[in-house]
């Protein structure tokens, strides 16, 4: 076990790289092990243990899977060789499940255990699986474990409950492959996907509509190895923005796409923060008094993402005036019992949280309960007065490259004991 020490009250200055897009990694390194024709050779990818992880479940089934001496991710899918995925490994993370989508693909079955991941709310794999039986295959659900079996999988139209991301990725990595055309109805339009969508054509795929939501994918006879650059991650991105608003900071954010955190922007510009938008940079200046209260609610891609939610919510800690965040794709307020040991005035109440601001918070020790409430606490301990302690960091490990080394270079004291 390890803990995070920080100690606040410091505005953040200066500039960090943002690092590659977790999500979309997790997906794309999945699709690259389709390839049966060279090997895919991945630049950017984030060093979060997610992707150790990722990378160990391919490695479990054959793949060869290897970094070189530049942190390029070299992906041989030639080699798969077997059908059900490490039931110690898939457990640790839903992304996981999408060596489902890549079984069926290549091998035409899979035996999968159901995954685990961030403590949430709950989360079922039932919208994945509903497609895959769309597409032909035969599942069934023993102990523990998705079993599938299709010869080979036939194009399908498919509806996607809730505009999924998981979902989406899952049948996009299968419909690649399958014999006919599948339409994917409600998608989800995130950029992942999108990033998803244009490694796969890379490799030979015809995948069209990404982005909207309705997505065509016509299933080939085989893929081969590209190479392909991840695109930058929007969550990391976005997490620094709140960082340096809720410490009274002044940083430029460095490899970020601005448009896919629009509304994050509109919010935090609504709360006083002055936004200059750059090439692939944004600088960030919070203003000289405290931040304005701001309501939002989290949506699908365009919207405000799920993902940003705690941070925010711990940003408006500190506004002057009542925050009402209302969250509505997952149950993700148990952070808050946190934030509330640092001074914090929140109140919960079927997926809303009103916030009161409070004029400072104050370091104590805290537990990480998922991996953006690990970011919101640490973001928020940087503005607290006093010594804040994070448990649990193990799990801030999982999607954020670096971040201790790039908040100390944004002037944070901030250092790791096991």
């Amino acid at each position: 076990m390890s803990r995070l020490i920080i100690e606040g009250g410091r505005p953040l200055h200066g500039s960090i790289e943002i690092s590659g897009a977790k999500n979309s990694a997790l997906a794309i390194i999945v699709a690259a092990a389709l390839a049966t024709e060279g090997e895919c050779i991945l630049d950017n990818i984030p060093q979060g243990s997610d992707i150790g992880t990722i990378c160990l479940i391919l490695q479990d089934l054959g793949v060869g899977v290897w970094f070189d001496d530049e942190d390029r991710l070299h992906i041989r899918g030639s080699s798969l060789n077997k059908h059900t995925a490490s039931y110690d490994l898939v457990r640790k993370m839903r992304a996981s499940f999408y060596s489902a989508g890549l079984l069926l693909a290549r091998v035409g079955k899979a035996e999968v255990p159901l995954p685990g991941g961030c403590a949430i709310g709950s989360r079922p794999v039932d919208y994945h699986i509903k497609g895959f039986t769309h597409m032909g295959a035969e599942v069934t659900i023993e102990h523990g474990y998705m079993k599938a079996v299709a010869n080979r999988l036939q194009g399908s139209q498919i509806y996607v409950n809730r505009a999924s991301v998981g979902t989406t990725i899952n049948l996009m990595i299968a419909a690649s492959m399958a014999e006919g055309t599948t339409i994917l109805e409600n998608a989800a339009k995130e950029p992942e996907v999108v990033d998803l969508a244009i490694f796969l054509n890379g490799m030979g795929a015809k995948v069209r509509g990404a982005g909207t939501e309705s997505i065509r994918i016509e299933g080939v006879d085989s893929l081969r190895g590209i190479e392909y650059s991840i695109i930058p991650d929007r969550i990391e991105a976005g997490t620094f923005l709140f960082a340096a608003a809720i410490t009274g900071g002044d940083i430029l954010v460095k490899s970020v796409v601005a448009e896919h955190l629009r509304v994050p922007i509109v919010k935090l510009e609504e709360a006083g923060v002055t936004i200059t938008r750059g090439d692939n940079a944004l600088h960030v200046a919070a203003p000289n008094g405290r931040l304005k209260p701001v309501d939002v609610e989290t949506l699908p891609y365009p919207g405000f993402p799920t993902d940003l939610q705690q941070p925010l919510v711990a940003t408006m800690c500190l506004a002057e005036g009542t925050s009402v965040v209302r969250e509505t794709i997952f149950d993700r307020f148990r952070y808050v019992d946190e934030l509330r040991r640092m001074g914090a005035d929140i109140k919960t109440d079927q997926g809303t949280a009103i916030i009161r601001g409070v004029p400072q918070l104050t370091g104590a020790p805290v537990e990480i309960t998922d991996l953006r409430a690990g970011a919101a606490l640490a973001i928020a301990a940087l503005a607290a007065e006093g010594r804040t302690e994070l448990y649990g960091v193990e799990i801030l490990d999982r999607g954020y490259e670096f971040f201790e080394e790039k908040l100390r270079a944004l002037g944070a004291t901030i250092y790791r004991e096991d």
